[in-house]
């Protein structure tokens, strides 16, 4: 028995020393790895966010924490590469839903409340939550509030570049 220990003993040191190893390097982008990249997301060719000269966007892949278009794109990649990403909206935040624009009466909103398109709101809920709403048109007696997120129905542009795989 002692003989065969030792037997698999120089074979595993044999093996190691002679078969290269995977390295961090030879890491790709796949479920269960943590991710550590850096994006320019654009929209229409115009950036709008960026976390260039920030903290890098860190996830761990498959945890349901970025956009799906983004995450299923970003599969196979390795430390360094860059590459440009489109995502369909139906990808990202999905599309405009017309379900989440309420006319809500003028009287509910804020006193001194400056009302005008594109000012979010906080609207509270019966079961206590709270919820952003941005003022899409002002009417005379009522407001009519969308709840969609700002990127709904939008294309999404991503110039990513990897940093680091573990």
């Amino acid at each position: 028995m002692r003989k065969l220990q030792k037997l698999f003993s120089v074979i595993l040191i044999a093996f190691v020393v002679l078969c290269p190893s995977r390295t961090f390097a030879d890491l790709v982008i796949e479920p269960g790895r943590q991710v550590a990249l850096h994006y320019v997301l654009s929209i229409n060719s115009q950036a709008v966010e960026s976390t260039q000269g920030k903290e890098p966007l860190r996830f761990v892949v498959g945890s349901n924490s970025v956009i799906p278009g983004l995450e299923k794109q970003l599969i196979g990649m390795s430390a360094g590469q860059e590459k440009k990403i489109i995502v369909d909206a139906v990808d990202a935040y999905g599309p405009v839903d017309g379900k989440a624009f309420k006319e809500v009466p003028r009287s509910m909103m804020p006193q001194g409340f400056e009302i005008k398109p594109g000012v979010v709101v906080e609207v509270d809920d019966p079961q206590g939550g709270s919820y952003p709403g941005v003022v899409w048109e002002v009417k005379q007696d009522s407001v009519v509030l969308n709840f969609n997120h700002p990127l709904a129905g939008q294309t999404l542009e991503f110039d990513v570049k990897i940093l680091a795989i573990e």
